[in-house]
Order: structure tokens, then sequence, then C-alpha cells
């Protein structure tokens, strides 16, 4: 067996893994104990990693060839590598010679790498001569970007994760940290075993697990964050708890920021935050750091902020106002102390920091800056870096849907899931006259609009770098060979590029002005062309793009960084390897990386000074109203990351929830006669889907959340105009920050209407490893011929299939004769009712297991359609591999009685050991003592919360619901 050094490849977190290979295969996966970022714990999703590149799911979801789909709707056939290249240079190269290079565009992804997403930036700006590149990390941190620039002066995260165990007072604001970055997250949680005075504040307008922690929970009402810092701030200044002299040391603008604040009454923030004035006093005077009677010594806070202050239409307001509180208090650059953006994506970090924006340069350099577009030039040997600017995400695709951009290339990311308005971004998909999508994954939603697919290497098989939330550079490394003609994608942008580079018409000049540089360039400068330095390898010549490794990227990238805040000049790839991850800016003579920033107060601005950012509250973009009287939250599921091409392989991760719903306030729910379980229309301004509500008490009255990560691959239908239903996205808003261009995903006004459906289905089937994903891909094809239908994974030891769908009438019988078809149930064994009059049939398939010692029967498969009120019990039989044998034609009956007592599992809250609610709530009353004592006992016996420990939160949660049976004396 081998063992591979990496790093995960789900959030920014940026956690260590060793992966265990055996005979080419990924075998195993573990924490590494030695990386900083971890210190050898995973979450859910990072310990079943290994799970996810099984020979088995490589054959069934990976695209592993070029394809081509010669008419838009056809299945795409296969094609070599250099038909492909050449046929997506010359659709290129012809679009930019009749349109001009603007009519191209490029979206990329925060899960690239550093070298990855450095030489598509080059290709668009420098060889093409369009800033049109930009990346699914503005939906994700072009907020904290524009927040942390605006005040400090630099896109530089100043705290790193250590800060936890020195900070009293944490601050989590927009985050539900426990599902969203849970190994952070247990780190939280045992510094505040170390130090039961540490104070935990959680603002979120629902209550997560991350609150149940809180020792003051604020359940504010959606985007109304602005208002409650400008709130805490005016606090502060009405009792003296701002830091006067880290203010006029350190600062400038205050003034200006103090004559608005003065209106943000704790009366007036109470009514608009929708939160108890007494509340706002306790968080300020925590926040400050005074939180003891008399005291004059400030404890250190620290802030932990994500998608609910960036995915906002005042993502940047919101991201600044809070750094203001910081520059208040003088909490900065100290430990314990700082704002911390936590980065959704792996690499949205690195990514920034090679300017994978369309208003970035590499290095942190502004597209709007003369200076900084000269100095990129000079490095890239080329005339000039357009001024113009480029479009951003919502705006490339609302131009594809106008006509205006007419070639788009989409890499390592799904914006048929991901982004909001989908009704725009499928038009723009379908109008844009070439469409190159680049992925490791062919069941991405994106890929059925494709033109060209690309197939590029994933998690195991990649080499280069990775960026995490606090500035450490970690290195990915490859643990087995590509599988089949998969690329890196690195290498598929530099073979493009040097094609393109012989296309008549585009940017000849260039090369031109390359070959000059060359000549004339001072050799002593801080800014080489990279193709004077010497390389390990023999490379084209007369080529911007000479790479022939990924160290070569990097050491170009390295070489941008020279003197700017991020400079990375002092490392090197050898001593990344040598000595594991290294924390920017290490620079030339430093032998480690800066830990902390701004500790000595001096900031990278024109004076040095930080400034305070004086921005008004502003409303979320689209307000409830009488027609839409709810407003809809969206947010991350624990055990699934994005748009689950990679989770959503694996049953077990469907254990904690199973299947997509929203989550309404049970107040609301009996108002409008809801029960648990019933299908609603949940519609926006934008477009409408169905799915089953769930009554949740972590919700407010008049708020609504759905999951983020049910896009149309498990989520579907039809609409009234017979169009497929598009998944969550189809509600969200378009409308974006004014000043980073993020759109506003964690808010949108919808209306719930139960939705009136009779005829419902309901098909679940164990199938062969080899196939289930197969099968679960045909019958996602077949969910638009309902008008709601949702299809899952689920299982753990065992591959299972669930379809649940639902229409105004019976669909034709070779829909479900289709369907019983991929679930396995057309044998002569399956045993069949069919009542024509009712439009009911059942369809159930046994399955006899003959042991030595034992003879039992279970059931394999089963389809109600017509009639599913016999859900309870058979789905239960049949997922919990019960007896079945004496139930024969039992199942076959019409209704919804079992046979015999038949009962349903409890929801599944431990995932690693496969540990159910009421297995917790039975093991509880036995287990007496403190909070801390109760939960130790429960682990001891049933082992939950002891291997990942991301179930956790929701333990806690469970030992403080339960009493105990007896009191320790």
């Amino acid at each position: 067996m081998k063992t591979t050094r990496s790093t995960c490849p789900y959030c920014g977190v940026g956690c260590g893994v060793l992966i265990e290979t055996e005979g080419g295969q990924i075998t195993g996966v573990r924490g590494d104990p030695d990386h900083p970022a971890n210190f050898g714990k995973l979450c859910t999703k990072g310990t079943t990693l290994h799970l996810t590149a099984t020979p088995a799911i490589t054959r069934q979801t990976r695209l592993l060839q070029p394809m081509q789909r010669l008419q838009r709707g056809q299945v795409p056939v296969a094609l070599g590598w250099d038909a492909a290249l050449d046929l997506a240079t010359e659709r290129f190269a012809q679009t930019i010679t009749q349109h001009g290079p603007d009519a191209v565009g490029f979206y990329l992804s925060g899960q690239l790498l550093t070298e990855d997403y450095y030489v598509f930036n080059k290709l668009a700006k420098g060889l093409i001569g369009t800033n049109n590149v930009d990346t699914n990390s503005r939906l994700c941190m072009s907020s904290a970007v524009a927040g942390y620039k605006l005040t400090l002066g630099a896109d530089a995260p100043p705290a790193c994760y250590d800060d936890v165990n020195h900070a009293q007072c944490l601050f989590i604001v927009g985050s539900n940290t426990a599902f969203a970055h849970p190994v952070l997250f247990r780190r939280i949680e045992e510094a505040r075993q170390k130090n039961p005075g540490m104070k935990l504040i959680v603002a979120d307008p629902r209550r997560t697990d991350t609150a149940e922690l809180a020792d003051l929970y604020l359940p504010l009402q959606p985007g109304s964050d602005v208002m409650l810092f400008h709130g805490l701030l005016h606090i502060m200044l009405w009792e003296g708890w701002t830091n006067a002299d880290y203010i006029a040391a350190h600062t400038s603008g205050f003034d200006d920021l103090k004559a608005l604040v003065r209106s943000s009454t704790p009366e007036h923030v109470a009514q608009v935050c929708g939160l108890n004035k007494q509340d706002l006093f306790t968080a300020a005077k925590w926040f400050a750091g005074l939180d003891g009677p008399g005291t004059t010594h400030r404890k250190p806070t620290l802030s932990l902020y994500c998608q609910g202050l960036n995915q906002s239409s005042s993502g940047t307001a919101k991201n600044a106002t809070l750094i203001n509180l910081h520059l208040a208090t003088g909490q900065i650059g100290q430990p314990g102390a700082g704002p911390f953006s936590l980065t959704g994506q792996p690499n949205a970090m690195g990514g920034r920091e090679v300017g994978g924006l369309a208003n970035l340069l590499s290095a942190h350099r502004d597209l709007a800056n003369p200076a900084h577009r000269a100095e990129v030039a000079a490095l890239w040997g080329v005339a000039e870096v357009p001024s113009q600017p480029g479009k951003t995400a919502v705006e490339m695709f609302q131009a594809a849907a106008d006509g205006e951009i007419k070639a788009l290339w989409i890499a390592c990311t799904n914006p048929a899931q991901s982004m909001p308005d989908q009704a725009t971004v499928r038009r723009a998909l379908q109008r844009a006259e070439f469409v190159v999508v680049q992925e490791a994954f062919s069941t991405a939603a994106t890929c059925d609009f494709a033109d060209l697919l690309l197939p590029a290497t994933t998690w195991g098989e990649k080499e280069g770098t990775v960026t995490n939330s606090e500035r450490r550079i970690s290195r990915v490394r490859a643990a087995v060979p590509a599988p089949g003609e998969a690329r890196h994608d690195w290498q598929i942008g530099v073979d493009f590029a040097r094609r393109l580079e012989k296309a008549n018409g585009v940017r000849s000049e260039f090369r031109t002005a390359a070959s000059e540089a060359s000549n004339n360039v001072d050799r002593n400068s801080a800014l080489t062309p990279f193709a004077l330095q010497p390389e390990k390898d023999a490379a084209p010549a007369n080529t911007l793009f000479p790479y022939q490794t990924p160290e070569q990227i990097w050491l170009e990238h390295r070489d941008s960084t020279r003197g700017r805040d991020l400079d990375i000049s002092g490392l090197s790839w050898p001593m990344l390897d040598a000595q594991g991850p290294q924390q920017w800016p290490l620079r030339e003579g430093e032998t480690a990386g800066k830990t902390r920033l701004y500790e000595d107060g001096v900031f990278p601005s024109a004076d040095g000074k930080a400034r305070f950012a004086a921005l008004p509250y502003m409303p979320v973009a689209e307000p409830r109203e009488a027609r839409y009287p709810f407003s809809l939250t969206t947010g991350r599921l624990r055990d699934h990351w994005h748009g689950m091409t990679r989770t959503g392989t694996l049953g077990r991760l469907f254990g904690h929830v199973a299947e997509p719903c929203v989550q309404m306030n049970p107040q609301d729910m009996e108002r409008r006669r809801l029960q648990d379980g019933d299908l609603v229309h949940v519609t926006s301004k934008r477009g409408a889907i169905v799915l089953p509500v769930q009554g949740s008490r972590t919700v407010q009255p008049t708020q609504v959340f759905i999951a983020m990560h049910w896009g149309p691959e498990y989520l579907s239908g039809r609409s009234s105009q017979g169009e497929p239903l598009a998944g969550v996205n189809a509600l969200t808003s378009s409308a974006y920050c004014p000043s980073s261009q993020q759109p506003e995903l964690k808010h949108a006004a919808v209306k719930i209407l139960k939705a009136e459906l009779p005829w419902t289905l309901l098909g679940l089937a164990w199938l062969p490893e080899a196939s289930a994903l197969t099968a679960l891909a045909e019958l996602r094809r077949l969910m638009p011929s309902f008008d709601f239908a949702s299809c899952v994974p689920f299982g753990r030891e065992r591959s299972g299939v669930l379809l649940r769908a639902a229409a105004h009438e019976a669909p034709d019988a070779a829909l479900i004769e289709r369907i019983e078809a991929l679930l396995g149930l057309n044998t002569p064994q399956t045993l069949r009712y069919l009542d024509q009059r009712r439009q009911q049939r059942r369809t159930a398939r046994l399955q006899r297991e003959t042991a030595q010692e034992s003879d039992s029967v279970t059931l394999d498969a089963f389809l109600l359609a017509g009639d599913t009120s016999a859900e309870a019990w058979i789905k239960t039989l049949l997922q919990d591999q019960l007896p079945a044998g004496k139930h024969g034609r039992l199942l076959l009956m019409p209704g919804a009685s079992a046979p015999v007592a038949v009962l349903a599992r409890s929801p599944q809250i431990c995932s690693c050991c496969n540990v159910s609610e009421d297995a917790i709530r039975t093991a509880l009353p036995d287990c007496g003592g403190s909070a801390d004592h109760r939960l130790a006992a429960l682990q001891g016996k049933l082992q939950c919360g002891t291997q990942c420990g991301s179930c956790i939160p929701e333990l806690r949660r469970l030992v403080k619901a339960v009493p105990a049976s007896w009191v320790a004396v």
C-alpha cells in the first residue's frame, strides 16, 4: 500500500489528507495529523472521499473522453483530443475574428488549482484580450474581497485558525459553521471546553446547529446585518466602549461613520432586525471585550462569517461594517482578534491570488489601475492587458442570453445548478453559439448544454497548489493516474492556448510584443517574462504558454507576487514539499509565513491606515410582500457539498437528509393546513418548483429554507408550460451587490401553495453497484415527465435508488414500465398488481438469500404508482432489509396498512456509525450527570460522534432535549 499526502477538495478549511492506494486505485483516506489546518481531523465528506473514487463510480459518472454534441439535444459522440481542441480553436478563433475578443467568456471554478486558474486567466486577458473571465468564486467570496479592500486595503484575511484558541468572544454571523466548516467547528468546541469563559454569539435568521451552541443567539431578520452592526457600534459609542487611541493612530474616516450610525438607536435596530434590545447591549459589550464589571482590559474578539454576509445585494456593506466594529474596538492584529472570512471553496483564495476574476489581475492587482495592467503585461511579455472591464458571473450569462457573448468555456463548475435565476442561465446556454464544458463528471446538469465536453482530472489525480481560508498554501498531489483520457485542467488550457496562438487574427500583435519584450527586458526587474527563466523541460518556442509542469506555472505566479501584500518570493516548491503548507506573505529571506496580519497597526493603504466604511443599511433586494409573503433562505447540508457531483454518488451521505424538502415553521404550516410530506408549490417572481414541506422550529415564522444542493439533478418536474423545472435556483434572484457583483442567493421572496397532485409514485430498489448510478442517471432524465419528481441514492453497504414523483393524472403505461425496468422490476419473479380503473399499480421483487443456517427473503425493489399510502412500512421493509417472506402477496394489497407492525427508522444522526435519532433517544435516559458527562456516556454506548465528530452539535441538542432518568449524586 502506498500513501500520498494531499488536500481535501471540499470547503476552504483546506484539510490535509493521506490517500491510500493499491494497484493504481484509491483504497482509503485519512486526515493528515501533520497538516496545520486539521491535525488529522476530517468531516463526513472528507472521510468518505475514497468511496467516491472507486472504479464502479468512475465508470458510471466520470467523463472519460472528449465528446462532441453534433446537434443540440442529441447524445454526444466521442472524438480524439486533437480533433476536440482543433474544433474549440476553430470556433473560438472564428468568433473572436468576427465579433471581437469580448464575444467570448470563460467561467471557472474555486475548485480549480492555482495553476489551472493562472493559465486560464493569462489565456483570456493576455492572449485573447478579454477580461471576460470570472468564476463561481463570484457567488462565494467576492463580497469578502470587496469588504477587505475597502477597509483594510487588501484582500487578506488577517486572522488564522489558531485564533479560536485565544478568543474570549467568538462572533459567528452568516455562517452555519457546524455544517459548512465542520473541522473548524471541532476546534471551536475544543477551545470552549478548555476555556469555559469564552462567549459565543451567533447571529443567523435560522436557529442552526451552530446557534444551538451559542451563549447569545441573535435571530435577526434576513438581510438586516448592516443595521445590526451599526446598532452595535452606536451602543459602543454611547457607552464609551470604543478604542479611541487605536482609532486615532491607525484609522481614518471615523467621523463620517459616527454620524451615520447616530440614528441606529437600540430601539430602531431592535425593530428592524427583530431582536431583543437587551441582547444588543450584551452583544456590544462582549464584542468590545468588556464583559466584566468595571473591566478596563479588553479581551480579544474573533468574527467568523461566510455566505450569510457575502451572498447579498449589500454584501460589501455587510462585510465592511462588521470590520468597522473590529477597527472601532481595536479588535484586530492580536491573537484571538480580528475579522475572519471563511472561504466556501477549496481554492477560492488561490483564484483571487492569480487574478481569476473579471476585475482582478495577478497578485491582487486591480484591473482598473493602469500601472497594475502594465506590470502584468511586462510579466507576461505582451503589449498590454485590456482595460475594458470584464463581465462578472451574472453579467456573463445575461450577456450570453442577450446574444452579446457568442462562445462560453465553462471549467469545473456547474452553472446550470449553482447560478441564480436559472431561466436566464438556461437561455444563455441555449443561445450561445458554442459551449465548451471542461468537467470531471458527466452527471453535472451543465453537461447537457455542451457542444464540446472535455474530460478533466479531479481529486486524487491532480498536481498543484491550493490556498485555504487562513492564507495557507498546500500541495495537492496525484495518488493515481488519470482515468481514461482525462487531462489536467491547466494542461487543457495550455494546449488550447498554443493552438489559438497560431490562429489568424487572434492577438497576433501580442506575439510580436512578446518577442520584443524578450529582447528588451531589464533582467534585474522584479517582473521578468517567464519565458526567460530556466525551465526543467523543453517547451515549444515562441509561445506565451511554455509550461510543461504545474511547478513552472506556480513559479511565474510566485514572481508576480514580489513586493505585493501576498509576496511569496521566499517560498519554493521544494519547501512546500519538504516543510508542508505555508502561509503568505513569505518574503524572500524569510523562513516562515506571517501568522497574523496588521499586528503593527500598519495597513496596505496609501497612508498606512485602515478606513472606516460609512455605508448605509439597505434592505434586501426583494422584500416580502402580500403576494410573496415568505423569505426564502438557502444553505448547506452537513454531509453534502455544492452540486453534489461527488458527494451525490454515495447513498450513505443521504442518511442525514434523505430527500429534498422545504423547511417551514410549524405555525405557518398549521395556518395553511399543511402536513409534513405534503407537496407544495414554492414560487418566486422568476420561477417555481414543487417539493415536500417539512416542519422545523429552526425556521422562524414567515421564513422558509431549502438546501442549496438540490439542483435539477435531484429535484425536477415540469412547469405549467411543459418546461423542465430547474431546482432551487429557479427561485433565487440575480440581484447583486453593486460593489462586489455577488448575487443575493441567500434571499428571495416566495409564496407557498399546496400542490394538488393526486397521482403519486414511489419506487425504491437495491441495484448492483456497477449499474446503480447509471440507472439513477436514466431515471433523472425521466423526471420532467412528471409535475414533480425527485431522485436520490440511498444505502450504506448496498447501492439503492429512490424515485418519487407526482402528477395531475397518471402518465402513459410505457413510462411506468420504463421506470420498472430501470429499478430491476422487469423479471419473471416480480409480483404485480394492476387496477386500471383506479390508475393504480404495485410491483415488488423479492430476493431469497440461502445460507447454511438460514433461509431468508427480503424485498429488493418495489414500485407504488397511483397509491403510495403504504410507503411508511414498505419503504422501511426494503431500506432496513427486514424479513419479507411472510408478507408475500400482502405487499400488493391496496391501502396503507401494514400486515404486521413495521416501525419506520428515525432520521440518521451519526453518518459514520449509522446511529439513528431513536437509538440516541433510547440510550440517553440512562446517561446521567452534566451535559458533557451525558454526551461522553452516550458516545461510549453507541459510538456516535467518536469518528469525524460532525454530528456532535446535534448530539448536544438531543442531550439537552432528553432528560436523564436519574440524577448523579
